[in-house]
């Protein structure tokens, strides 16, 4: 009987640990940081939008696009491609290229940044990887947001398709879907590295579960930031810079296409829109102050506190936004802090979510 054939050592590369080294404090830090920079890009998003730079770049160039025009010549033949669009026909015509430079900077800016978050996350996983520093279980988790970060870059060219051959701006239902994709990954980032740290505090830790409370203020938020997205992609916010009434009025006359179903009022009728968004702010206030209470009492008063201080702050600053006719300083800190809250909104979801530690 023949002897049985010993088995091929395991494969070791060179400089690599032998076994795991996890390190779940440092790995939930990094993905803090790359939440910090969806953060940056909405932010940009914001003033893209707001400065109506974001049909500026008119070809989807992922890798040559890092290289930004370079000499007059480059400048001008990426102006003639704007020429060619809806948008420069209706709004910017004998637009100058000096004046086409302003708008292109934060496109390029904002689809840089998104190269950059990108890279860093690859970076990351790569790190963490070779060093067997990703702890059992999150290599997915991880493996997951580089995903749909791959699908957020293709749901903006999508976004930004729609605005070059028929119309004069993006489609706001496309707009509002590519922000709440990045909020999406924004969330599972912060999510992640919550149950890290808490892995890091106990290693038997096990991820929190989100429970019924915090998934309904979440989509309650979630609506709320949808109609904002689409107040900002039909410039409904300039229909009334008044507050609390609509001009004179609660709800002005004439304002709802009587001709036209409660849904397409809802979503295309800039009048409607602007109310819902206004009212509909005050049910996010209660769901999420809810949650706060409750992360309060779970032990968690910072982040209580945190949900608190955020969600007046976003009020408060909805309010300046229609009382200034949408000042773009002051409506880009409205987005930032929408999605500050929900982060915070996360983060006391999360610590309702964990199981009670043994004693």
């Amino acid at each position: 009987m023949s002897e049985a054939l010993p088995s091929p050592p395991a494969l070791k590369l060179p400089g690599r640990p032998a076994i795991p080294r996890p390190a779940p404090r440092a790995f939930g830090g990094w993905l803090l940081v790359v939440a910090a920079l969806v953060l940056a890009i909405v932010i940009v998003g914001g003033i893209t939008r707001l400065t109506e730079s974001g049909l500026s770049i008119v070809e989807w160039k992922p890798i040559r696009g890092i290289i930004p025009p370079i000499g007059e010549a480059q400048w001008q033949a990426e102006f003639d491609n704007y020429k060619h669009i809806p948008q420069y026909e209706q709004f910017n015509r004998g637009m100058t290229v000096e004046g086409f430079k302003h708008i292109y900077f934060w496109e390029y800016l904002h689809r840089l940044i998104a190269r950059g978050i990108g890279t860093v996350l690859l970076a990351v996983l790569a790190v963490f990887w070779w060093r067997r520093a990703i702890p059992e279980g999150y290599g997915a988790r991880a493996v997951l947001i580089f995903a749909l970060g791959g699908l957020q870059g293709v749901v903006g060219w999508w976004m930004v398709s729609s605005g070059l051959v028929y119309r004069s701006e993006v489609s706001h239902i496309r707009l509002a879907i590519h922000l709440l994709t990045a909020l999406l990954i924004y969330s599972y980032l912060i999510w992640t590295a919550l149950d890290l740290f808490a892995l890091a505090r106990d290693p038997s830790a096990r991820p929190a579960k989100l429970t019924g409370l915090p998934a309904v203020a979440i989509v309650i938020l979630a609506i709320q930031i949808m109609l904002g997205a689409f107040t900002a992609g039909l410039r409904a916010g300039y229909a009334f810079a008044t507050w609390p009434k609509m001009g004179e009025e609660w709800f002005p006359a004439g304002g709802w296409n009587a001709g036209q179903s409660t849904l397409h009022n809802l979503v295309y009728n800039p009048i409607a829109v602007q109310f819902v968004h206004r009212w509909w702010a005050w049910v996010a206030l209660v769901a999420v102050v809810m949650v706060a209470r409750f992360a309060r009492q779970a032990g968690n008063r910072r982040a209580a506190a945190a949900i608190v201080v955020a969600v007046v702050a976003q009020i408060l600053l909805g309010i300046a936004t229609l009382l200034t006719g949408v000042d773009i300083p002051i409506a880009v800190t409205h987005q930032a802090v929408a999605t500050i809250l929900l982060g915070t909104l996360i983060w006391g979801g999360h610590a309702l979510g964990q199981e009670p530690q043994a004693a």
